[in-house]
């Protein structure tokens, strides 16, 4: 065998890796601590958003008298009620498939730009990298969270403006970091091999490069997800978010304009907190763990 052919043989095929390499990401994230933890948090949450949006289609309903008003926790309410009288409980539920929503919806419009653009720019390369990176640095460089705030009080609220807002402000980090992956595979045999049959750059970039990013791609995307739900919830707790919706953002503010802080209320402020905490960890989690599965030089570090 010559050198050419042992170099070859050594170079690592289209859509291989060491995820793929060891049996696939979820049995690999499953044997990490994190990812178990993660995935098992996640799991809860899921069940949870699903079951509390098809049993409280309709937003929880208000108390009847004032003695319904800052209930505490009973057989009858098991988080007791609001200020207005509505379930703690209920409200949990539901905010928990806004805040699913709104994390997966936003994370999937800044992945589709952000891999489209560090996909392109670092295959392509020459100006049009050049000015790709340009503006992407200068999205990097602008603090995220004032400009989302600015853009979300200035759009009209609701919902979908919320999710526009967030996804098209996150798209820069993800850019970077495939943009980055890119660069270490276009020069590798098998991406020659098909520029030199002619294949076009568009068929090269979507048959060969993506599925080699794919895993960066996706452990970012969980992170994202994770910073978008935060998100949500700052804007939600500023008055920002969509008024006519339920959020544990939502929760919290009305918690601290009514009064509940002061007066001792605990169950109209503890629980939506503690899940907004839990949940941006389990993202967390699975997304490190994924991160490590994928580099597993970042274990040795």
């Amino acid at each position: 065998m010559s050198a050419a052919d042992a170099a070859s043989a050594a170079e690592p095929k289209a859509g291989a890796g060491p995820v793929r390499e060891r049996g696939g990401a979820l049995v690999e994230l499953w044997r990490t601590a994190r990812g178990k933890i993660g995935m098992i948090l996640l799991a809860v949450f899921v069940v949870y958003g699903v079951t509390g949006f098809l049993a409280y289609e309709n937003p929880p309903a208000a108390g009847e008298t004032v003695e319904d008003r800052f209930r505490a926790p009973s057989v009858e309410h098991l988080l007791g009620t609001d200020n207005l009288g509505r379930s703690v409980w209920e409200q949990l539920a539901v905010g928990a498939g806004i805040s699913l929503a709104v994390g997966v919806a936003a994370t999937a419009i800044a992945v589709l730009i952000g891999s489209v653009v560090g996909i392109t720019s670092g295959y392509i390369g020459g100006r049009l990298d050049q000015a790709a990176m340009g503006i992407t640095d200068m999205f990097i460089t602008i603090p995220a969270l004032p400009l989302i705030i600015v853009l979300a009080a200035v759009l009209s609220r609701g919902l979908p403006t919320i999710i526009v807002v967030i996804g098209v402000t996150s798209w820069a980090v993800p850019a970077r970091l495939i943009r980055a992956e890119v660069l270490s595979q276009r020069e590798r045999t098998f991406i020659l091999r098909a520029k030199a049959i002619g294949m076009r750059p568009l068929h090269i970039m979507w048959t060969h490069v993506l599925p080699n990013v794919a895993g960066i791609v996706l452990a970012n995307a969980i992170l994202l997800t994770a910073a978008a739900i935060l998100t949500e919830a700052v804007l939600a707790f500023l008055g920002l978010g969509d008024p006519s919706l339920i959020s544990w953002g939502k929760m919290l503010q009305n918690a601290f304009s009514s009064g509940a802080t002061s007066l001792g209320y605990w169950w109209v402020l503890i629980p939506p907190g503690l899940l907004i905490t839990l949940m941006v960890l389990s993202f967390t989690l699975i997304g490190n763990a994924l991160t490590d599965v994928i580099d597993p030089r970042r274990r040795e570090e």
